[in-house]
């Protein structure tokens, strides 16, 4: 039987009984009854014996009482001796300390008597010792060895330094100077001849020596002279050789890093901030290099055609970054353990050679652009000519502009944004300026402008065609602006983003500055991606951008205005292509019109006119000139159809975001907005009528039939334009009725109407008014 159990936390009655009884049953089936039994019995002698148990062990505690009550006594007694005597001992201590503090502080005294006489001691002895060395050096210089010179020159400075209340402290000082001078002058052929031939162990002994006598930096001044005239020597003989200045500055620039490597590797050697050293031996080489590498910039720009002066210096800059790069990889593994401000050093002398253009960026992209795009011929002879190559330039002016955000970002790295903004607007200017002149000269290639005076009429849809392709690609163009000026945002933010600090306000350009320096010390920045040429030369310029970048990251790249001035500028073009298109179309009207006033018909009366008046109207038939007017309106919707069956996104657009002259009188019903064809028509239809209007209101005098054919020509454009589903103005209206009223209701009929029209018909009429 598992006993065990009995003991465990989770015992429960129910569960060992029924475990107890299941072993049972495996072992005697069916003898429940007589397996009960003996498991009862197993518990009471099991429960005797832990009554036994129990006993024996209280029977124990029992007799062990009396001996740890005696144990606890005797404990007791012993901390209260033990306390006694901590109080014995803490008033001996008090006693002893009043007895000695007296002879303590004489001891005090005396000590310090002593430390004063040993310091009194030692400054005779080192007295004297510096007139022994005086008086040695000598003969040590004599000897022409440079570790003895410099240990007794050690000793002299170590002497001297004991002597600085003396009266002639200085005197010993220069004195002790020119010994070094001389050391110095002595070593100096070994310290050139250990850096040229790269030894370590004689270099190891100068950096000992002139470490100990203070002589440090001219001993690097040795180091950095032998290396700098061996560099300076590669690049003089460059410049003469017959390599292009790109090829000159890669060539130099390899050595520069190649000497960064080699250099590196010995100094660590050598030298205790070895990367620090190099460093200073890069800044000194670049600015010793002649011609310098700024001449020679100036001298290859001045070379230089205007097209190409800032795709050679972006040539020439590239190779400069290339080297930057380079330097930036090697020295990154150990930045931390650089001088940060040497290493800025080091990136100034390498980029400051065209901070002069970086500086004027924007005018050398302004004139650029400028080239370029005065070199996108959009002027031809022949009108289809010039509309294939305003539907060309589309392409060749935004590769333009895109590159002028890839210059930017190269050359400035995005800090010469305000002079990118620039350029674009001066570019989008020009060619908007050349766009409008072949405009105009495409009206004056269709005569647009000068209507024929004869009556003949004819039907020519090849310039209104024409001014359909050109819509389209004002479409193209506002549509590609907008992507463009979405680009440039991103970009703009994604490159030139990094100058913005978090805690920027607009309100507070130098609150910008001083949180940007506090950021910078908190962290260790990369000098390299640091360079900020904009923020020392231009702060107004460089407060621009902080503006303008601070603009784009409130209120998003999407809602900007960076070229707003470029995107009217289009948005007029597509205006006057719209007039362009609308003109040509309307001038084989206005043609037919302006002889209305002139016709000579309305004043002379007719073969067989007084035989006619009672007449009816439908016995009229309209004449020529608005039966042209007629039918070629009605030709309208044909020529209008591309409007509505062509896809061409650009030209939907360009036709939403022009308007046409002649617009919906107010209060009419607009379903024409809704369908460019019916808007087109409209316009058109208006245009005509009101232009009819003001021709019908020039006619000097009108006989009775002449009245009557001129309503006839009235009521036949106004069926003519409800078959069109057009509404005839209300002047029109007014006009026909007062044509149609007879003389003894013309009163009456012209309450409804205008004072000045219906005076003006009256008269072309005869009436009264």
């Amino acid at each position: 039987m598992d006993i065990s159990r009995f003991m465990a936390d989770d015992f429960e009655v129910k569960s060992w009984v029924n475990a107890a009884f299941r072993a049972g049953q495996q072992d005697a089936p069916g003898q429940a009854d007589a397996h009960a039994s003996t498991l009862v019995m197993k518990l009471q002698v099991f429960i005797q014996e832990v009554n036994n148990v129990v006993e024996e062990a209280s029977q124990q505690a029992l007799h062990s009482m009396p001996r740890v009550l005696r144990e606890v006594e005797a404990l007791r007694q012993e901390a209260a001796f033990l306390r006694e005597q901590m109080v014995l001992v803490k008033e001996d201590i008090r006693r002893f300390e009043e007895d000695t503090a007296q002879s303590m502080q004489v001891l005090v005294e005396i000590d310090r008597v002593k430390s004063r006489m040993q310091l009194a001691a030692e400054s005779l002895q080192e007295a004297d010792k510096w007139t022994t060395l005086s008086a040695d050096i000598e003969e040590t210089l004599k000897t022409q060895d440079v570790s003895a010179i410099a240990a007794k020159l050690t000793s002299m400075q170590s002497s001297l330094a004991m002597l600085v209340d003396t009266p002639d402290y200085s005197e010993k000082c220069v004195h002790l100077e020119a010994l070094k001078n001389r050391l110095e002058a002595m070593a100096s052929p070994q310290i050139v001849a250990a850096f040229n031939s790269q030894s370590v162990d004689q270099a190891k002994m100068f950096v000992k020596v002139f470490t100990e006598i203070d002589r440090m930096p001219q001993l690097l001044a040795y180091y950095y002279k032998c290396h700098k005239v061996q560099l300076v020597a590669v690049w003089q003989d460059l410049c003469q050789s017959d390599l292009s200045l790109n090829r000159q500055l890669t060539e130099l620039y390899d050595t520069l890093l190649g000497t960064w490597h080699s250099q590196l590797q010995w100094a660590t050697q050598v030298f205790k901030k070895p990367h620090e050293v190099v460093t200073v031996l890069l800044i000194q080489t670049l600015g010793a290099l002649v011609p310098s590498i700024p001449v020679c910039l100036s001298t290859a720009m001045e070379r230089t055609g205007q097209e190409t002066k800032l795709s050679k210096l972006l040539e020439l800059y590239d190779a400069t970054v290339h080297f930057a790069k380079g330097l930036e990889m090697a020295m990154l593994p150990n930045l931390k353990e650089q001088n940060l401000v040497k290493v800025m050093e080091l990136v100034e002398a390498v980029y400051h050679p065209y901070k002069p253009f970086q500086l004027k960026y924007g005018d050398l992209e302004e004139e650029n652009l400028l080239i370029q795009i005065s070199a996108v011929p959009l002027e031809h002879w022949e009108v289809i000519d010039c509309v294939q190559e305003l539907n060309h330039s589309v392409s060749k002016l935004f590769i333009l502009a895109s590159g002028a955000i890839d210059n930017c970002i190269k050359l400035t790295d995005g800090l010469g944004v305000c002079g990118l903004l620039k350029a674009l607007k001066a570019l989008f200017a020009k060619y908007t300026s050349d766009f409008t002149n072949t405009l105009q000269s495409i009206r004056m290639k269709c005569k647009l402008d000068d209507i024929p005076s004869d009556s003949l009429f004819q039907e020519d849809w090849t310039a209104f065609q024409n001014s359909v392709r050109i819509i389209t690609t004002c479409g193209e163009l506002l549509r590609q602006c907008g992507d463009f000026e979405q680009q440039l945002a991103n970009r703009i933010l994604s490159t030139a983003g990094k100058y913005l600090s978090d805690s920027y306000s607009p309100c507070s350009f130098s609150g910008f500055q001083d949180t940007s320096a506090t950021e910078k010390k908190s962290n260790v920045k990369n000098p390299w991606q640091e360079y900020n040429y904009l923020l020392k030369e231009n702060p107004s310029e460089y407060a621009s951008l902080m503006e303008t970048l601070y603009t784009l990251k409130e209120k998003g790249t999407s809602n900007h205005n960076l070229l707003s001035s470029s995107r009217s500028a289009l948005s007029r073009l597509n205006q006057l292509a719209h007039h362009l298109a609308f003109d040509s179309v309307f001038l084989r009207i206005k043609q037919q019109l302006l002889l209305v006033s002139k016709m000579e018909s309305w004043t002379s009366g007719g073969v067989g006119e007084t035989l006619t008046e009672d007449l009816p109207n439908f016995s009229l038939t309209p004449l020529e000139y608005i039966s042209n007017i007629g039918q070629y309106i009605m030709s309208l919707p044909l020529h209008l159809e591309p409007f509505v069956t062509q896809e061409d996104s650009a030209l939907e657009l360009a036709l939403h975001a022009g308007k046409l002259p002649y617009p919906p009188e107010q209060g009419d019903e607009l379903p024409e907005l809704d369908n460019m064809a019916d808007y087109w028509l409209g316009s058109i239809a208006r245009a005509t009528m009101q232009t009819y209007c003001e021709v019908i209101l020039q006619i000097p005098e009108l006989t009775v039939h002449s009245t009557k054919q001129l309503s006839t020509d009235i009521d036949y454009l106004i069926n003519v334009m409800d078959a069109l589903g057009l509404q005839p103005s209300r002047t029109l209206q007014n006009i026909v009725t007062l044509l149609k009223a007879k003389p003894e209701d013309y009163r009456q009929a012209a309450k409804s109407v205008p004072r000045r029209m219906a005076s003006s018909i009256a008269a072309m009429r005869g009436l009264e008014c």
